[in-house]
């Protein structure tokens, strides 16, 4: 492909022949063959711990060579840096208490009111183990952006936590500013990139840490952190004492998910070949992702729209930096009801606060949350279509409670 083209993409995604319109894709997107493929041969084939010895190590170790260095292409940053995880809430907690080894009474950590629990909760239980202090940066109700940094850090912050889009509305905070913000303080930044990175090409260079889950982007289900190796080796993790004491291993407990990995590397191998031209696969990811980011911004500027305009609709978050992601009430209908209908009329589109328990409590939106329509690279305009018409149809006559 020579440029986006979303009935190409459409092909390649057994799970859509069942029919159903997919805006979930925020709690995890659908599965290309190729992934699919790849984890089955991993399977399948000879494996054993990674070595040199016999095919079966060889095998083990390409991968994990291979995950990485597909995961660095992806972030913009080197293979050597590349820590994978169960997932990203698994990591978070791990480098949380890694980090607060460090950490004394009257440090400071920073958090957001935007942020998934994910990149909230394990900064709060590590700084309160220590004694550190927690602060709190909010965000405006009415246009979902985050507030200024500056005004909140201090020569005692050890480290800003922030997301790169929320998950519940879609804001994308300008983390890079804020990076530069909190090195100029002396802190860390950390930044959850895990809805960001299926939708926007990224160079994560500038975040001390950037953590990522690669089923949101096609891929299955574990967790990535990237950072520099030189900061990587001034961590010292927990570990089991005959484990690796080499970064990035020392930071992996147990043996990795062969599978997984390649299943990564099968992801990224796709998302590079979605209409993006270049020599190298980095040069491809961000041509293909910006084929996406237009892609996904175009359908999403026409459902909002449509949307705005059925009667009793409420729309959360107007930031103008956004991933293609839509939070809604109806009025007279609860948000499980709403979805509920749209499950039945072929659409799925689930509500909840979706872990996101800050941003949706400061929304007074309450433990019921919202619907949340996120789009992902196989949405096509039929599916927008469908969404709107289901919504609309709960607004006329005959719709129930």
């Amino acid at each position: 492909m020579s440029a986006f083209e979303v009935v190409a993409v459409r092909k390649q995604f057994p799970a859509l022949d069942e029919g159903a319109a997919h805006f979930d894709g925020p709690g995890g997107s659908q599965t290309p063959q190729a992934v699919a493929d790849a984890v089955a041969r991993t399977m399948t084939s000879a494996l054993a711990n990674r070595g040199q010895l016999t095919a079966a190590e060889r095998r083990a170790d390409e991968i994990v060579v291979g995950a990485r260095e597909a995961m660095a292409d992806l972030l913009g940053t080197t293979a050597q840096g590349i820590v994978f995880g169960r997932s990203m809430t698994q990591l978070t907690y791990d480098f949380s208490r890694t980090l607060a080894k460090s950490w004394s009474e009257g440090d400071e950590v920073i958090v957001t009111r935007l942020d998934h629990d994910a990149n909230v909760r394990p900064w709060v239980q590590a700084a309160e183990a220590v004694g550190a202090t927690i602060k709190w940066l909010g965000f405006d109700p009415e246009t979902s952006e985050l507030d200024d940094l500056a005004p909140v850090l201090t020569d005692r912050t050890r480290l800003v936590a922030v997301t790169g889009a929320s998950n519940l509305l879609g804001t994308r905070p300008d983390t890079q500013r804020m990076a530069g913000q909190a090195h100029e303080a002396g802190a860390l930044i950390y930044v959850d990139g895990v809805h960001l990175t299926a939708h926007v090409p990224v160079d994560a260079a500038y975040a001390d840490f950037y953590v990522c889950s690669p089923y949101k982007f096609f891929g299955p289900h574990l967790g990535t952190l990237t950072a520099s190796p030189e900061l990587l080796e001034t961590l010292k993790p927990d570990k089991l004492m005959p484990s690796s004491n080499v970064v990035p291993e020392r930071f992996e407990f147990g043996t990795l998910p062969y599978e997984l990995l390649a299943g990564t590397t099968a992801a990224v191998d796709f998302l590079a070949g979605l209409g993006g031209t270049g020599a190298t696969r980095r040069e491809r990811l961000v041509s293909s992702l910006e084929l996406v980011e237009e892609h996904e911004d175009n359908l999403r500027d026409d459902l909002e729209s449509r949307l705005a305009a059925i009667p009793g609709i409420t729309l959360y978050g107007h930031a103008a930096n956004r991933t293609p992601t839509l939070l809604f009430n109806l009025e007279g209908h609860s948000p499980a009801v709403v979805a509920e209908h749209l499950a039945k009329a072929g659409v799925n589109a689930p509500a909840g606060s979706f872990y996101a328990y800050e941003p949706a409590r400061v929304l007074g939106l309450g433990p019921a949350g919202a619907v949340r329509a996120g789009l992902a690279p196989y949405t096509d305009q039929s599916d927008v279509d469908r969404l709107v018409a289901a919504v609309a149809a709960l607004t006329g006559p005959r719709s129930t409670n």
